[in-house]
């Protein structure tokens, strides 16, 4: 590849992270939801919002460790990627995640965005991975989630269109 088409391709990746184009943005769907609606599941809808963002938080974590660090052990399917209570056990835990959960986001941003980084190289522990797919399977994941959380938002009146 071109170092151009590699410079556009980096910024594509990295505007589909930050959640750009179509979809809403990470710090728009978790900001100003009222705290006793953090664990709230709505009729018929399988999770709270504490769940899913500790779950996205957790699945982005696992991605990015796997992408950098040769020995990082992913946790259990499923029950390792899902927090095990419904709602927060406090503000500062909600606060917390969100936190981690951008910072990984940025680390992950750091590692497609840096030209030293090979995007189609396979991770040489991984079994065909590269950090190209890597990259668009925490955008995919988080993209997902996030249309989650707006549903949620909208179930429990907590979403202004």
């Amino acid at each position: 590849m071109t170092e151009t088409g590699d410079k556009s391709l980096r910024e594509h990746l990295l505007y589909l992270l930050s959640g750009g184009g179509a979809h809403a943005t990470f710090d728009d769907v978790v900001k100003g939801l009222p705290p006793n609606l953090r664990g709230k599941k709505p009729a018929r809808f399988p999770h709270s919002a504490w769940m899913l963002l500790e779950h996205m938080r957790l699945a982005q974590w696992d991605i990015l460790e796997f992408s950098r660090n040769p020995k990082h052990v992913s946790p259990d399917w499923p029950e390792g990627y899902w927090p095990k209570t419904q709602a927060p056990p406090s503000a500062a835990a909600w606060t917390k995640s969100i936190r981690e959960f951008q910072s990984n986001l940025n680390a992950m941003q750091d590692l497609v965005a840096d030209p030293a980084t090979d995007l189609y190289a396979p991770i040489p522990w991984g079994d065909g991975q590269t950090i190209l797919r890597e990259a668009l399977l925490v955008a995919d994941h988080n993209a997902y989630h996030l249309g989650q959380l707006v549903d949620l938002r909208r179930l429990l009146g907590a979403w202004k269109d």
